[in-house]
């Protein structure tokens, strides 16, 4: 019982080192055998897991912290600790570093180091991590990802929104994004490009995709509009072809939150058509956004009336 008080005593949040306890008097084959029985999870080399402690991403990435402190937690990595929404799942994504200092040469499984300056501006505490803080999140991830995974980082920092569960304010200004990018490094110019697709109205990284891929195809419809019903009722349609009358609605509990809120868009969808400016109205899952929008667009051109 003594030996198992003093393993926990030097374990910082969960996470315990072999340095440490080696510094603190252990003998190495003593520490192994006594980590293994009280039931310790190996995370890393050198970093062991408290028993019946979750491996969940802040406590990965704390275990790369202490034992390689100046490194900061960045990209994807960050965008989950600031609930700054991805296409990509971070679950089971490596676990991505700054490495400030620029002399990071050693690899670990799972684990992504880059070497780049930051400066003290852009590194924040979260969860007791130092993290890039959003602005230079974003930035990082506008350098370094395709457009439309970029975007939806982008996008989803600077607007309110959902996330796990939580709903948060924005995190960034879009102006503050253009400053960080005015600076000369490799892919900014590309990134800066695509500042000019963003809308800070998007309300989801579906919205968001569904909007690139129609203006790839050459649709530019309004993005948010707000309508009134003929009894004063305000919606927000996600994206309206005002001429030619046709709205166009993301739909899908999967995205929106619960089903709760599925049938408040069920019901947002049945007032639309009641508005003088929508003459027909086309609905789209998440999963047609995602999975099959050549379908969407072929479905969004087909409703609209050829060209004169």
């Amino acid at each position: 019982m003594e030996e198992r008080r003093a393993l926990r005593e030097l374990a910082q949040e969960g996470v315990l080192l072999t340095c440490r306890a080696l510094e603190s008097g252990w003998p190495a084959r003593s520490l192994t055998r006594a980590l293994r029985a009280e039931g310790w999870g190996r995370l890393l080399p050198g970093a062991w897991l408290e028993p019946d402690r979750a491996a969940d991403l802040p406590t990965r990435l704390r275990a790369v912290q202490l034992l390689t402190p100046r490194l900061v937690v960045s990209h994807r990595s960050a965008t989950a600790l600031w609930r700054i929404e991805t296409l990509a799942p971070t679950a089971q994504a490596p676990l991505e570093f700054i490495d400030p200092a620029l002399t990071f040469r050693g690899k670990v499984k799972g684990v992504r180091v880059r070497r780049t300056v930051v400066d003290a501006g852009d590194v924040a505490l979260r969860y007791g991590l130092r993290v890039t803080s959003p602005v230079r999140t974003v930035a990082d991830l506008l350098r370094s990802l395709p457009r439309d995974e970029a975007l939806v980082a982008l996008e989803s920092a600077v607007t309110y929104r959902r996330v796990g569960g939580v709903r948060r304010a924005p995190l960034v200004a879009l102006d503050a994004v253009v400053a960080a990018l005015a600076q000369p490094s490799q892919g900014s110019a590309r990134a800066r490009r695509w500042l000019g697709l963003c809308d800070p109205r998007s309300g989801s990284p579906a919205e968001t995709v569904a909007r690139l891929r129609m203006a790839d195809a050459g649709l530019r419809p309004e993005s948010q509009v707000e309508l009134f019903t003929p009894l004063g009722r305000r919606i927000v349609l996600d994206f309206l072809f005002r001429r030619e009358g046709l709205a166009v609605e993301i739909e899908g509990y999967a995205y929106h939150g619960t089903r709760e809120a599925h049938r408040r868009d069920i019901a947002r969808f049945n007032q639309a058509v009641q508005c003088p400016e929508v003459r027909s109205l086309l609905r789209f899952t998440a999963e047609d956004v995602f999975h099959n929008p050549a379908r969407m667009i072929t479905e969004i051109t087909a409703a609209l009336p050829p060209l004169e």
